[in-house]
């Protein structure tokens, strides 16, 4: 992992181990949804792949079952396509909340 295990993007986008994070699909919620935590995650750990030594974020829905998820670090840090999703206001697939 890179220093300080902080997963780091050319433009200073950071995520750590503990951070909340929301997804952009949050934007589109209703209140009751929102107040449920839906979109919401906890970044549980950064991790390497074995094989490819891709690095990977390990993090947990903070509604419904709590589910655990992986994505790799680069899609987890990518900005919204704001041509596919053009009513989007947040810049980054998961922001810090």
């Amino acid at each position: 992992m890179d220093e300080m295990s902080a997963a780091k993007m050319p433009n200073e986008h950071t995520i750590l181990p503990g951070d909340i994070v929301q997804h952009f699909k949050r934007e589109t919620l209703s209140a009751e949804e929102r107040a449920a935590n839906k979109y919401l995650y906890k970044v549980l750990a950064l991790a390497e792949h074995t094989e490819t030594r891709e690095m990977m974020v390990v993090y947990e829905a903070l509604y419904g079952d709590f589910r655990t998820y992986v994505r790799p670090m680069e899609m987890f840090l990518s900005e919204v396509d704001h041509e596919k999703y053009p009513d989007i206001k947040q810049k980054y697939r998961f922001e810090k909340v």
